[in-house]
């Protein structure tokens, strides 16, 4: 099979070494330099190249924030039959997208990402294919779907891998997603917002900054992202576990206090206040206002 990779990073230079033993692989990237280590590849810098490579499947592992603004630049200079992809970890807007651009796809979302994962031993980590079910109305397709063909080749692929793997629809993967990544991230936040040096440090503290260290060295905005949580999610799960969808929401809301910042106090509030002892200055989320109280 013909493959094309967007983007040489870490997961574009990992799935262009695992695939190009047994496929036609081609990298494009607009920076030249960060192919120097991509090997046993073809490496593209215009799009030229990609008509004449003529791809049969598309890997877009750029930067999240220029997934769709990849896709849009590269579909006029793909054959009609490609099937797209993307590895994105955050998939909001991309089923809507999918869905407009009349081409074949398959989203995945591995959840081994560079920065804790070891690359070369997975058999421990996981794999996310999202299979969205085809919809017809009066025998005419009205929602493409996933692709069959790219869900088998990336079921076989982290197969291969020893992934333990699961299929969700994008909703599906959202609410997994809210839980597994964003609060884990929102907490890890919190740690490092407070934390000091110690001489001594004891082991959960070295592990703690170990992973401190690791996730403040992702993009911004994949950062920016997966700590938006989605209450959405949360509040859909309450309706079916009540006590303990509220224990999380609180649990969550109190970690956004901790991570916001209250806003400046009104100078005739603060000059009330100065005046009457018994005048308590409170702020709530959200979204962050100012109240008499007591």
């Amino acid at each position: 099979m013909k493959i094309l990779i967007l983007g040489a990073g870490k997961m574009g230079s990992f799935f262009s070494d695992l695939l190009s033993f047994n496929h036609d692989v081609a990298v494009m990237e607009s920076d030249s330099k960060r192919m120097r280590f991509v090997y046993n590849v073809f490496r593209f810098t215009k799009m030229e190249e990609v008509e004449e490579f003529a791809p049969e499947l598309v890997i877009n592992c750029v930067t999240l924030s220029y997934t769709v603004e990849a896709f849009k630049a590269l579909m006029p200079h793909l054959p009609q039959n490609c099937i797209i992809s993307d590895i994105a970890s955050v998939k909001t807007g991309l089923k809507e997208f999918y869905e407009a651009s009349g081409f074949r796809y398959v989203s995945v979302h591995p959840m081994f990402g560079p920065t804790f994962a070891n690359l070369g031993n997975l058999q421990s980590e996981n794999a996310i294919i999202i299979n969205e079910p085809q919809v017809k109305e009066n025998g005419a397709l009205k929602v493409r779907g996933t692709d069959y063909m790219g869900l088998v080749f990336f079921r076989d692929l982290f197969n291969s891998l020893k992934l333990n793997m699961r299929e969700y629809t994008f909703d599906e993967h959202d609410e997994v997603v809210a839980y597994s990544l964003s609060i884990p991230f929102a907490s890890t936040l919190v740690f490092g917002s407070i934390m000091k040096h110690q001489d001594v440090p004891g082991t959960t503290f070295k592990k703690h900054l170990a992973i401190a260290r690791g996730l403040l060295s992702e993009d911004d905005y994949l950062l920016s992202t997966k700590n938006r949580i989605r209450m959405e999610n949360l509040g859909t799960i309450a309706a079916s576990r009540p006590t303990l969808a509220r224990r999380r929401l609180r649990s969550v809301l109190r970690t956004e206090r901790l991570l916001m910042k209250p806003p400046p106090i009104p100078e005739p509030i603060l000059r009330r206040a100065m005046r009457k002892p018994t005048f308590r200055i409170s702020w709530s989320l959200p979204p962050c206002t100012w109240r008499r109280s007591g």
